[in-house]
């Protein structure tokens, strides 16, 4: 299986695609569809929260349609459901909102990894794509259009080292339109406010 994987690293890096390309990007459909999944997130948010700014998804790096997908569509509508929630905690939105937008990767993985340091749910990547979309949504504001590929590189790395097998068991991105139920949002802000809080100010501070 390992030897798999790494063929499939040596092929996707021969093949650049996406909003990151080269070496962050694999020829596998978990990590070429969360990188699809996250651009589509990204654009909806900003379309909510700043609705006078037109993205698409060639300006996060992707490739024109790729949000025409019904099944990416699907998948995207239902994260976003699943952040209507989370938005709703004050205490994690301060924390998010603690990152600077020009943090170094260093900072963005303690914070990231410790939303998964007790474990996996469909609220958790939520709230990794959460982050991602505010660190992406300040560097088109502030014009630092390279920081785009850069975060979205960061969160694939995230998904590769810490999701992977997870995803894989969920029957991939699509688990969520089946996996998630309300009941367990609660549980999940409560607990990464309470990891991601004690790794970021004791940690990165």
């Amino acid at each position: 299986m390992a030897d798999n994987r790494e063929e499939e690293t040596k092929e996707g890096d021969q093949e650049p695609q996406g909003a990151v390309g080269g070496e962050d990007v694999f020829d596998d459909p978990i990590l070429e569809q969360g990188a699809v999944v996250l651009r589509g997130y990204v654009i909806e948010r900003i379309s909510t929260e700043d609705p006078g700014r037109q993205v698409c998804s060639e300006d996060l790096g992707g490739r024109p349609n790729e949000q025409q997908d019904p099944q990416v569509k699907e998948v995207v509508e239902q994260l976003l459901k699943i952040a209507d929630e989370m938005n709703r905690n004050a205490e994690l939105q301060q924390l998010i909102n603690q990152v600077q937008g020009n943090c170094a990767q260093d900072i963005f993985m303690k914070v990231a990894r410790s939303i998964f340091a007790d474990g996996i749910n469909w609220g958790r990547v939520v709230a990794l794509f959460h982050l991602a979309y505010r660190l992406i949504h300040k560097a088109l504001t502030t014009n630092h259009l390279e920081n785009i590929r850069m975060v979205i590189s960061w969160v694939l790395q995230v998904i590769r080292e810490q999701l992977y097998s997870w995803l894989v068991q969920q029957g991939g991105w699509e688990g969520v339109i089946c996996g998630f139920s309300r009941w367990r949002t609660v549980a999940v802000v409560a607990s990464v406010v309470l990891v991601a809080t004690i790794v970021y100010y004791r940690k990165t501070r």
